[in-house]
């Protein structure tokens, strides 16, 4: 196919509110480097790293919620630590991390037979020299352009040909949610038969813990808003408890076999921290990889230490992580979630909305 020299895309020109993301219809084409490819994007995900990012979340100078600040920005955001990696961003940067697409061109040191491929984007962009080095890693729509445009461009180990009836639509919710879900279950070790505590179980992560947690044959008590537990109940949950119950402790372990659990798996974080390390069994294993109700959370060392806990953060994946999450995609173990799609000119609406976390599961980009 003839590959043009303009795309249409969105540019993200500054940390800040909405008004810093600006659709355009002349961005290059980019032009695959010797071990890259060059995909056409057929969907692009949205994620809550999307607003981080965005916002300057990550820098430590912000405590507040990522809510408070997804549409305006945080005044006391610092640009020099805005990303995953504790570095700051160059811009224009074309966000989103969350590729289904096909590849329709190569750099010269990849087969050419690659072309045509349909794949899916490992998002962790690791250094080639040493790709287990997790402090050189970067991410996709982060430290390099992704795909919230109509062509991007990857190594090509992060493109992972994948055989499935999905459409792009659907593929474009597993690369990040999915992969950080199977991330911190691995991390956790979570067996067969196990109780897990997933919490903001109706979101993007959450909703992929669900499905990889029944997937190890664990038994799941998912947390979530009261107007989502139906569907929340339907990816799979055993329990499902709503985050209003007026004693939400006492409602957990109600719903367990024991009264404990073995596993919390937290994407919330916020003022519910010490309860979750409460319900914890002796030698239990919390882990998170998000905070979206705040990132300072209260810790009583006494609990860690007398209970024996481990407690894990879960970022830099290695790389059969998604490699095996591939796998269970073309063994149809695992349920796409796709809540709604949005063009890229809709980009504003897409994360106003996202930020009312009214959904379950993923909201979806479409060039």
């Amino acid at each position: 196919m003839a590959i043009p020299t303009t795309m249409r895309g969105v540019y993200l020109t500054g940390i800040g509110g909405l008004d810093k993301l600006v659709y355009r219809d002349d961005i290059p084409v980019p032009l695959p480097q010797a071990e890259e490819v060059l995909v056409k994007v057929g969907a692009c995900g949205m994620n809550n790293t999307d607003i981080n990012t965005r916002t300057a979340w990550y820098s430590k100078s912000v405590t507040s919620e990522t809510g408070s600040g997804g549409r305006e920005g945080f005044a006391e955001a610092q640009s020099n630590d805005s990303t995953w990696a504790g570095s700051g961003l160059t811009f224009p940067r074309i966000q989103g991390a969350d590729v289904a697409g096909c590849i329709v061109g190569v750099g010269k040191a990849v087969d050419d037979n690659r072309i045509g491929e349909r794949v899916l984007i490992d998002p962790w962009i690791r250094d080639p020299a040493t790709p287990t080095d997790r402090s050189l890693a970067g991410y996709f729509g982060s430290e390099r352009d992704g795909g919230y445009a109509e062509y991007t461009t990857v190594p090509s180990v992060n493109a992972y040909r994948v055989d499935t009836e999905l459409g792009d639509s659907e593929l474009a919710t597993f690369p990040c949610s999915y992969s950080t879900a199977e991330y911190m279950l691995v991390r956790a070790r979570l067996a067969q038969d196990e109780a897990v505590l997933i919490t903001g179980a109706s979101g993007g992560v959450g909703s992929a813990l669900v499905q990889l947690a029944k997937v190890r044959g664990a038994r799941v008590i998912a947390i979530a808003g009261r107007e989502k537990l139906d569907e929340v109940r339907n990816v799979g949950a055993d329990v499902v408890i709503g985050r209003e119950q007026s004693n939400l402790e006492q409602a957990i372990r109600e719903a367990t076999l024991k009264g404990e659990v073995d596993v919390v798996a937290d994407i919330v974080g916020g003022s519910n921290f010490p309860t979750w390390l409460d319900l914890l069994a002796r030698g239990g294993r919390y882990v998170t990889s998000g905070a979206i109700a705040g990132p300072i959370v209260d810790l009583d060392l006494r609990t860690l230490y007398l209970k024996d806990l481990e407690l894990w953060g879960a970022t830099v994946m290695p790389q059969d992580v998604f490699a095996r999450l591939v796998d269970m995609i073309e063994q149809r173990k695992l349920k796409p979630l796709l809540a709604k799609t949005f063009s890229l000119a809709e980009i504003g609406t897409a994360q106003s909305e996202f930020l009312k976390k009214k959904h379950v599961g993923n909201f979806v980009i479409v060039p």
